[in-house]
């Protein structure tokens, strides 16, 4: 095992769980002592940089925890989630993170670099989630160039609407202390990084498929995802649920922003 490259350590404080209910339209109420619903724990154990230390996309600069893979453009591609024990709203806790792996390849669009980092999250002497977050980094897009996305299946048992807007993902990058400035900066996003409009953080669009999963399941143990295709801010998705496991987001388009497998 790889040593770690960083340990955070925080007090999972509920009110910032109820900020979060509240930006997805539930009502909050989580209070000390109640277990948080998944996904949660992305709102805590921040990294907090002078501007100094911050590239161009507003993340920390990469070389100091994340590896340089010499591309300047990040993607959170996807990951997979072990859920062990419930983290507990109220008390202390620890993030210990690793690098898994890193590689470098050639795609259709060009080079492309991979990270697979580890994080566990520990609290009371127990490892509650082990969590495996994909990173791909990759050059500036070509002007022009618009990947074609997968389509999305349309044979689910549940879907589920989902709308986004500017204020929503501002919420979400405030509550994950998230800078990249594709959520929110609409001039960067469009003409530095190529998109259309804002894009929808790929973990909130894991955060619906998950909870979704959680409702048809009762408990989550295990849940992995990809992201496939970006949604803006302006768009309506649905959240889509097949009684195999596998859950899903549909674009108005019909394309396939998120796969992910649940159990």
């Amino acid at each position: 095992m790889s040593d770690p490259v960083q340990t955070l350590t925080d007090v999972i404080d509920p009110a910032r769980a109820r900020a979060m209910q509240a930006t997805l339209g539930h009502d909050p109420q989580i209070e000390k002592g109640d277990p948080l619903p998944p996904f949660f724990h992305q709102l805590y154990f921040w990294d907090p940089q002078a501007p100094a230390e911050l590239g161009r996309d507003g993340h920390p600069k990469v070389g100091r925890v994340i590896p340089d893979m010499g591309l300047p453009r990040r993607m959170w591609a996807g990951g997979q989630l072990e859920f062990e024990a419930p983290v507990l709203a109220g008390l202390p806790a620890k993030r210990i993170s690793y690098v898994e792996k890193t590689a470098h390849k050639e795609g259709r669009s060009g080079p492309l670099g991979f990270v697979t980092m580890r994080h566990e999250t520990w609290q009371e002497g127990k490892r509650c989630i082990a969590e495996w977050q994909d990173l791909v980094y990759r050059e500036d897009p070509r002007p022009g160039a618009k990947p074609t996305p997968p389509e999305a299946p349309t044979d689910e048992d549940v879907a589920e609407p989902v709308s986004f807007d500017t204020t929503m993902l501002f919420r979400y990058s405030a509550l994950t202390f998230n800078g990249h400035r594709i959520h929110y900066d609409l001039p960067y996003a469009q003409e530095v990084e190529g998109y259309d409009g804002l894009v929808v953080h790929g973990p909130l669009l894991a955060q619906y498929a998950m909870l979704l999963a959680e409702r048809q399941l009762g408990t989550l143990t295990r849940f992995a995802f990809r992201a496939t295709a970006p949604l803006m801010h302006f768009e309506t998705a649905e959240v889509c649920w097949k009684s195999d496991g596998t859950v899903w987001l549909r674009g108005p388009d019909g394309r396939q922003c998120l796969t992910g497998t649940a159990a």
